[in-house]
């Protein structure tokens, strides 16, 4: 039994024992309702669901939460039952098919079950019928009908159930995933490798079953895939993702060989910015929308995956910790709170699951200890110890951090490592404390200290007090007792009203510190272990503080006086967190007798004496923990004075007689109306409801008051103030529910003690309950006793029964004739009523339902879940009773009081207590469960605890916090008790009373103020949730009001207020009768002239959309069968009849119209009935459409095509070669193709169309490629507009699929639905649309507009791409000599939409793009033909363009013997060309080049695989034999020098030598600088694209080009050569070609220019910092010797350079190179100081040598910026000597010395004790500034 049902009110957890046999029931009905013969029988057990949801557990209250509706009752129930219900849900799920909502619904339920019972569980799971749901449903051309929303939702449960199901998946399932998807990874630049690495993370299983497929060489070519696509966040994280599931689940694989990439991979994860860089990758790969949305990676870098990684990586003898060592010192600098930024979100996660998954793995460790298990699997306690080391350098930087999440992190991880390894933690957070304390005026700092040790307040404890941890070391042990104690007295004066931040961190603290000790004791000698703290001294001081606190509070907001008024709206002790109340309740509870009553009386004292209206909440809640730790102690010195005084300030006021007492005073019938002073009232006021939190638990206590409680009630409601009457609401209120609720009542005072320390209490961990012996001892709860239920009845007599009599007095006899006077009757009578249901909650019982008319018994209905609030009062006929009178008020006040708002939202409010039994509890839970999302790391101990070596299960708490969540699990079972005990069987009805009140609040949803109809609307809406049957009727009479042209506008708000909620939008797809009428009723509303109706009826049918889940087969039937419902084809041809323009409704109608004619032609094509008529009709009616007036129906006729045209009869299948002449008309008809071509035969049909889709291009100046997808009516639709156009996300098929990166292109306005529809359009009617199409298309291609020529490439594409019988002949005819004029066609503007038109023609078929279309290699010959000779520049740059889109779409694994002479011949071409004249053909050149390459390259990887018989040896040849990258490479070595010979000729030319452009005498010089231009395109270009990882070999080889030519006489050349640097910058080098960049780099670190040097160490920042993990130690030793050469460097700028270049790799280097560095800079700088101390002259030294030799010492200074090592003191002192020397050696040492205090600043106080005297002499020489006068 799970430990909250345990400690459930004794008569609840008496009960629970009846749930196992209930859920038995459960199972055996869903197993019923289900016929796996009839797929629609799913609908029947979906109103099971909830039921399941509610019996079956979850883990914890807080954290199990997300989205849920329920914490489950975490019921006992038989794992047999588990299973079989498992089994029914998956065969559900698998067999419903196409109904969405039935599986996301059973998708959620499996996921819960499976995830809570997955390791009792024995199935198997096979993975294919998942991926055949996905595919079906969110990666097909044309998804269902269903709105975006449910399809969300659909895919989120799919994947989410794939991931709970993956352990199942049988053996030789990971061998199917991987062939499955491999395949899809083949091609790196089509958008089909992003799916297939998303699903490979989604499906590949790490069970055992498995493990058999993880070898060596699967990791090897796992990394290789990984690294076919360079910089892009989405890729990495799926591959991040898979290797760190491999590498947790086994371990018998030896990582060592893969650190040093995996390392690297993970380092670059990291967006940072290095070396003054830029923090994001300057060009990532582009990701479409969709396949981000569907896989999504929330964080940018995925830190959880690496953390996970890092963490069982570790190994005893692994070299991974010294490489993780290694990864925190490169990146702790960013932790810092200087160097925050965009990037600090990914690193504060990477920390957070660094802790948390070192923790998991301990706790596994821990628990199954496996005698068989290798012991070098295990980690050690040295391991444990290295880690939390490392992990203490990033808590280091991170603890002050600007970012409130980092720090927090950062306390909560400092709070777990200090039970793994106390040792370390402990004294580094105490000397943080102190440090906080010492810079009292940083208080962030100091509120952040005060967390931390909050959150270690128990490691502190029991590191000093028990006894197992004594025998270590006994000095520390004071050392945290003394700390203790500080901070204690500390926290006192952190209590300050105007720092709400530090005042809530010091309530924490002292809660965290006093749950941890078993009592306070005033101290005797031999139980004190705070030796240093007198607590009853301590206790007089709390108090101080606390009421000075109170007095100076400011109210948060101006005290709202209305009926809502809660006692407990506070200031921020009570908004802003539990603290405060959490922290009074655990300290009075804890307090020995002597010290609670000494509180009490100062407590007494200052209550009496102070009237605090600001700060009423919390003077009632420190009242309120007096009371509960104590009452008996408490009502007497609290309770009692407040009710006496209370009673004796009311006794000389007015008294109205509307309290109950029946005596009125004679004056307030007069006409004046008695009041009472505002000083006096407010004085009540804050007595009463200070009184009203007091009582909450007071309990039997209360009874010897019980007259005088009568009295101060009956007299606060006789008051005349309403504010008097509204705080006796709340005594009574409060007064009931102390009275007959269940609540615990010793739940802080402290029962076990632990067994290693006797002064601290032992925390519980809930899931150790389970197998102990011994029970744990409970909280006793207040179970009502005869007495308190008896007057809690008198009270229900005296305020609810005879409220009511008063009631149905007003109503009926009209008895006021003063309007005033009656209203005010009104409002007291009914408060009277309210606040006595809100007291008694569900102890008054439930209306009993009737069974089809009669009234239904409770026993037959089957039992399903304990739980009840209190003890039973009243009666079911009172609450019948009630609802009678009530609902006579409700027409009483709808006739005479309809304008006053406060009586009718009164009178709701009783009503939805009245009729939602147990809905107040319900809330009560919900708000509390807010409260329990900020459970802080202080009260929990992690369930590994290595200072006393007790680990447990899961999280151990305080006993108070979990009877906490014990009594939120009672309330809320209370509220579900019999909330699903009638939804399950369908002959119940509800009770006459509840319809009535149904009917009431139905009315009033329709009134004319909004706070009325909202409050009633949500009240319907419980009820109707509750009771489904009542949904239809509302349904109707709802829709009428819509219809109506008579409603007024508050009718219609009202009305799709309440439709729009998703229990109705539910309900529709089930009932017919409602269906029809809520599409009607919408449709036919359009005479509702005011536009808040209008803006209503427009959201309410987006919201119908978003979330419509299709329509069940039910409503056809239906609609089929009986005469007296509407018929289904009747309803479509009345819609239909809407939808046209001609009959003048408003667009907006129009378009709805359409849309709903849409979704009905989609959901009816699985009914056989329909089908055919309803489509052909649908689709002609849309072709239609193309040419309406309408832009908005346009566009949902183009959606609307795309998804009706689906069967393609004329398109060639692969095998029918197009061999038979084209007129043949054997191919079948498609069912559409009659009523289609009828319709396009009309004369000039596709003039009008082209020409009204040419509206909808517009084209903008400032054109955005944002607008792409939303078919480019961004322009022109507001929201609401788009949203009911744009009905479906284009899921993964929208095109194109291959990334867009080549900025050559433009933005184009090329919309492929349109290409679509003409190309199904096509294949659907044949060549007989092309016939139609031809002369209209060519003149459209030649108009001058270029919106016509957008439309004509659309309709050019779709028809060239349609692969339709007869293609050929009309390409030959007439398509061919097209596509030649717009090549040749001088126009500039439409190129980018004719290239699209191009990509898209020759785009693959088939899901991954791999089979060549028909007309592919004619349109690719016909681009490759050369161009005649006399062409202006613009068209040969053209045709570059379209050779790189067409070139962009061939997939290069699988190129044909034609493509790859293509290829062949191309790129001879290209190179030929190179030197080309025009700026802008270079460009294209350089592109096409980049792209020719990469795919000769990707194919030559493949060639093995593929080899072509008929492939001639020539070509093949050439594709191996790679002559082109010799020739580049080589070509380009020559080139740099002559250009750096001819810029260095130009240098010393004189400037009025200028030679003309055209000049021959350097002509030559011109054409190198024209290839050098067009190669760097290539290598931008390259990089840009992705494409770099098959040409990396070419692009080192260009290093040096790059990197020597930053600086030259040409702008345009430089330009181009920093472009390229700043993304080579990023790159990541691998084996074997890094070694080659290593030589490279050295040799230009040795060249002649001084700028090339320059930029060779600009480079060397950042290439060290990413390859550090791959680079040999050989190869690091050489970089380091030539940067320290560069120290030396004639060049002062050089010198500099590499001092800055030294810096940085002494913070992330090696460890030992630093030091020898280090120490030869010392020496090296010694040896300087004394040979000018024994010549004083500066002999035989150059300034080069003894500037290097200072730069080397400010590198080495400047290498550690916040910390101060041993050898720190002596460098930055010698460096200070210096400061005499001339420039630019003293400039150095200023600098460096400024910057070095400027980072030091912060903790200078306690660093400069590493200083001696003499040392902070003479660095306080350096840095005072010499006087200007001096």
């Amino acid at each position: 039994m799970h430990l909250y049902n345990a400690w459930l009110p004794p008569p609840v957890a008496e009960e629970t024992k009846g749930e196992k046999e209930s859920f038995g029931r459960v199972v055996a009905a869903v197993k019923e309702a289900w016929r796996p013969e009839d797929p629609e029988s799913v609908y029947s057990t979906l109103k099971w669901i909830s039921v399941i949801d509610m019996i079956q557990g979850k883990q914890c209250v807080a954290e199990a939460l997300l989205n849920e509706d329920f914490i489950k009752a975490k019921s006992e129930v038989c794992l047999e039952d588990v299973g079989a219900l498992v089994g029914i849900g998956l065969e559900l799920f698998h067999k419903s098919y196409n109904k969405l909502y039935a599986q996301v619904r059973w998708g959620n339920i499996l996921v819960r079950l499976l995830n809570k019972y997955r390791k009792k569980l024995t199935l198997k799971v096979q993975w294919l019928p998942f991926y055949d749901t996905l595919i079906q449903t969110h990666f097909t051309r044309n998804t269902g009908p269903e709105g975006w929303r449910l399809r969300q939702r659909h895919f989120e449960t799919v994947t989410s159930l794939v991931r709970s199901c993956r352990r199942f998946f049988p053996s030789g399932s990971a061998v199917e995933i991987w062939s499955e998807f491999k395949s899809l990874l083949e091609n790196p630049w089509h958008n089909s490798s992003f799916e297939g690495s998303g699903f490979v993370r989604l499906f590949l299983p790490t069970n055992l079953d498995n493990q058999d497929f993880f070898s060596h060489d699967w990791i090897k070519e796992c990394l290789d895939q990984w690294a076919s696509i360079p910089n892009c966040q989405f890729w990495n994280s799926q591959w991040a993702a898979v290797i760190a599931r491999v590498i947790k689940n086994y371990n018998f694989i030896d990582w060592e060989c893969f650190l040093p990439v995996l390392f690297t991979r993970y380092l670059n994860m990291f967006e940072v910015p290095v070396a003054n860089g830029n923090g994001s990758y300057p060009f990532s790969a582009d990701v479409p929308r969709n396949t981000r949305f569907l896989f999504s990676n929330k964080a940018v870098t995925p830190a959880k995956a690496i953390a996970k990684s890092v963490v069982y990586l570790l190994k005893v003898g692994s070299s991974a910790q010294e490489r993780f060592e290694k990864l925190v010192n490169l990146l702790e600098q960013y932790y810092h709170p200087s160097n925050g930024g965009r990037w600090t979100y990914s690193l504060e996660r990477f920390l957070l699951y660094l802790v948390i998954t070192f923790q998991k793995r301990l706790q596994y460790e821990q628990q199954n200890a496996d005698k068989n298990r290798p012991a070098e699997l295990y980690l050690g306690r040295s391991e444990r110890m290295s880690f939390v080391n490392v992990l203490l350098k990033l808590i280091d930087r991170g603890q002050y951090s600007k970012n409130e999440h980092l720090s927090e992190t950062v306390a909560a991880a400092t709070s777990i490592l200090s039970y793994v390894e106390p040792s370390l933690v402990l004294p580094f957070l105490a000397s943080r404390f102190h440090l906080a304390l010492e810079t009292m005026t940083a208080t962030h700092q100091l509120k952040t200290a005060v967390t931390s040790v909050a959150f270690a307040g128990r490691s502190l404890f029991l590191t000093s007090l028990s006894t197992s941890a004594k025998s270590d070391d006994l000095d520390g042990a004071h050392v945290f007792i003394d700390l203790l104690s500080i901070s204690l007295s500390n926290a006192l004066l952190g209590m300050d009203a105007n720092d709400p931040p530090k005042t809530l961190a010091t309530m924490q603290l002292i809660g965290s510190i006093f749950s941890n000790m078993a009592t306070l004791e005033e101290n005797t000698e031999e139980c004190s272990f705070m030796p240093t703290i007198s607590f009853s001294e301590w206790l007089d001081e709390f108090l101080c503080r606390l009421f000075s606190l109170l007095l100076h509070l400011e109210p948060s907001s101006v005290l709202n006086e209305g009926l809502h008024a809660s006692a407990t709206s506070g200031t921020f002790l009570v908004e802003d967190g539990p603290y405060y109340f959490c922290m009074l309740e655990i300290l009075l509870g804890r307090l020995s007798e002597s010290l609670y009553n000494q509180a009490l009386k100062k407590i007494s004292k200052f209550v009496r004496t102070n009237i605090l209206p600001g700060a009423i909440a919390e003077v009632g809640l420190l009242c309120c923990a007096c009371v509960h730790s104590n009452p008996e102690e408490a009502v007497v010195s609290l309770i009692e004075p407040i009710l006496a005084s209370v009673i004796s300030s009311l006794k000389g006021t007015p008294v109205t007689g509307f309290g109950g007492s029946g005596k009125s005073d004679p004056s307030v019938s007069a006409k004046a109306k008695p009041t009472i002073s505002p000083a006096l009232e407010t004085a009540i006021d804050y007595q009463l409801k200070i009184l009203s939190v007091a009582i909450s638990y007071g309990g039997p206590a209360l009874l010897r008051y019980k007259d005088q409680f009568k009295e101060a009630i009956i007299s606060a409601f006789e008051s005349p103030s309403w504010k008097v009457n509204g705080a006796g609401d709340h005594v009574l209120r409060s007064l009931l529910g102390s009275l007959v609720l269940y609540y615990p009542i010793d739940q802080y005072k402290c029962i076990l003690h632990h067994p290693d320390a006797a002064g601290m209490e032992e925390w519980i961990c809930t899931k150790d309950y389970v197998n102990d012996e011994k029970p744990l001892i409970g909280p006793k709860w207040h179970v009502p006793i005869k007495e308190e239920v008896h007057f809690a009845n008198e009270l229900l007599d005296l305020h609810f029964q005879s409220a009511l009599d008063d009631l149905l007095r007003i109503c009926q006899t009209k008895m006021h004739s003063d309007p005033g006077i009656e209203k005010e009757h009104l409002k007291v009578t009914l408060l009277r009523v309210d606040s006595s249901l809100q007291g008694v909650l569900s102890c008054l019982p439930d209306f009993r339902p009737s069974r089809n008319g009669m009234v239904e018994d409770q026993g037959h209905i089957s039992f399903l879940i304990a739980g009840s609030t209190g003890a039973r009062v009243g009666s079911v006929e009172l609450r019948e009773r009630a609802a009678e009178i009530i609902h006579t008020a409700c027409k009483y006040l709808i006739e005479e009081k309809s304008d006053d708002s406060i009586l009718l939202i009164l009178i709701i409010r009783i009503m939805d207590a009245l009729g939602n039994y147990g809905n107040l509890e319900y809330d009560e839970w919900s708000h509390h469960r807010q409260a329990w999302k900020l459970e802080s790391a202080a009260i929990i101990e992690p369930p590994i605890n290595f200072i006393v070596s007790s680990h447990s299960k899961g999280k151990r708490r305080p006993r108070w916090a979990l009877t906490d969540k014990a009594y939120m699990h009672s309330t809320w079972r209370s509220s579900q008790s019999s909330y699903h005990l009638y939804r399950t069987s369908g002959n119940i009805s509800p009770s006459d009373h509840a319809i009535l009140l149904m009917d009431d609040l139905l009315n009033l949803t329709l009134h004319r103020y909004e706070t009325v109809r909202s409050l009633a609307g949500k009240a319907l809406l419980k009820m109707i949730k509750r009771w489904p049957s009542m949904i239809s009727k509302c349904v109707l009479t709802l829709t009428e009001n819509l219809r109506n042209p008579n409603s007024p506008e508050y009718a219609v708000l009202g009305s799709c207020a309440v439709l729009a909620t998703q229990t109705v939008l539910k309900h529709l797809t089930m009932d017919p009768k409602a269906f029809s009428s809520f599409l009607l009723g919408i449709l036919l509303s359009s005479h509702h002239e005011s536009l808040k109706a209008q803006k209503a009826i427009n959201e309410l049918f987006v919201k119908y959309n978003i979330h419509f889940a299709g329509v069940s087969r039910s409503i056809y039937k239906a609609l089929h069968n009986h005469s007296d419902e509407p018929d289904f084809t009747n309803l479509v041809s009345q819609i239909d009849s809407m939808s046209f323009d001609s009959i003048g409704l408003h667009w907006r109608y129009n378009l709805m119209a359409n849309r709903v004619l849409l979704l009905l032609a989609m959901a009816s094509r699985n009914d056989l009935h329909f089908s055919p008529s309803i489509l052909n009709e649908t689709a002609g009616h849309f072709l239609k459409n193309l040419k309406s007036q309408l832009p908005q129906t346009r566009i949902l006729a183009i959606s609307a095509l795309n998804t009706l045209l689906k069967e393609s009869p004329h398109k060639l299948s692969a095998e029918q070669k197009p061999t038979f002449p084209v007129d043949s008309q054997e191919s079948p008809k498609s069912s559409l193709e009659g009523a289609l071509s009828q319709i396009f035969q009309e004369k000039g049909f596709f003039n009008e169309t082209l020409n009204s889709l040419s509206h909808v291009h517009i084209i903008t100046d400032t054109e955005s490629a944002s607008s792409r997808g939303n078919h480019g009516n961004s322009s022109f639709q507001s929201l609401a507009d788009k949203s009911i156009t744009r009905f479906y996300f284009d899921f993964s098929a929208s095109w194109p699929r291959t990334p867009s990166w080549i900025s050559l292109l433009g933005s184009d306005t090329f919309y492929s639905n349109f290409a679509r529809i003409f190309k199904r359009l096509t294949q659907e009617c044949g060549m007989s649309v092309l016939v139609a199409l031809k002369n209209t298309l060519v003149e459209f291609a030649n108009a001058m507009e270029r919106s016509k020529q957008c439309v004509a490439a659309e309709a050019f594409a779709g028809v060239l791409h349609s692969d339709v019988n007869g293609l050929l002949g009309a390409w030959d005819s007439w398509m061919m000599a097209q596509l030649q004029n717009i090549i040749l066609a001088p126009t500039v503007e439409s190129v980018p939409e004719w290239a699209a038109c191009i990509r898209y023609a020759v785009t693959g078929k088939g899901k991954y793009g791999t089979k060549v279309p028909l007309l592919r290699q004619k349109i690719l010959d016909c681009l490759i033909t050369p161009l005649p000779h006399m062409v202006t520049t613009t068209v040969v740059a053209k045709r570059y363009a379209f050779l790189s889109a067409a070139l962009i779409e061939v997939s290069p694994q699988k190129m044909p013997v034609s493509e790859i002479q293509l290829h062949n011949k191309l790129l001879k071409e290209l190179l030929a060309n190179m030197s080309h004249s025009s700026a802008q053909v270079r460009e294209a050149i350089g592109v096409t080049l980049s792209v020719v390459c990469s795919n000769i390259r990707l194919y030559a990887s493949f060639a093995h695989n593929y080899s072509h018989k008929e492939l001639d040896s020539d070509a093949d040849s050439k594709v191996k034999g790679e002559s082109w990258v010799q020739f580049l490479t080589e070509q380009a070595s020559e080139l740099v020098l002559n250009i750096q010979k001819t810029g260095q000729s130009d240098n010393l030319e004189t400037p009025t030598d200028t030679l003309p452009e055209n000049g021959l005498s350097n002509g030559n010089s011109h054409d190198d600088i024209k290839w050098m231009e067009t190669l760097f395109h290539f290598i931008i270009s390259s990089l840009k694209s992705g494409r770099s990882s098959y040409l990396l070999d070419i692009i080192v080889g260009l290093l040096y080009p790059v990197i020597s030519l930053q600086e030259t006489s040409n702008k345009d050349l430089s330009t181009l050569a920093k472009a390229a640097f700043e993304l080579l910058k990023w790159r990541i080098i691998w084996e074997p070609h890094l070694q080659k960049v290593v030589s490279v780099i050295l040799s230009s670190a040795n060249d002649f220019n001084w700028r090339t040097r320059s930029a060779t160490l600009t480079y060397l920042r950042t290439f060290m910092y990413r390859h550090t993990f791959i680079l040999s130690r050989v190869e690091k030793q050489q970089i380091w010797k030539t940067v320290e050469k560069l120290l030396i460097d004639n060049q002062v700028e050089v010198r500099e350079h590499a001092a800055a270049v030294l810096a940085g790799l002494l913070k992330g280097g090696d460890e030992d190179l630093a030091r020898d560095f280090r120490d030869r800079a010392y020496m090296g700088a010694k040896n300087i100081q004394r040979k000018r101390k024994q010549r004083n002259l500066s002999l035989g030294q150059s300034i080069a040598s003894v500037h290097g030799a200072v730069l080397a010492l400010a590198a080495s200074v400047l290498s550690v910026p916040y910390d101060m090592p041993s050898w720190l003191p002596e460098h930055v002192t010698l460096l200070a000597c210096f400061v005499g020397e001339p420039s630019p050696v003293k400039s150095t040492v200023t600098k460096a010395v400024a910057e070095f205090r400027r980072t030091h600043a912060d903790t200078w106080n306690v660093q400069k004790d590493s200083f001696t005297e003499e040392q902070l002499e003479v660095l306080a020489d350096t840095s005072s500034s010499s006087s200007y006068f001096a």
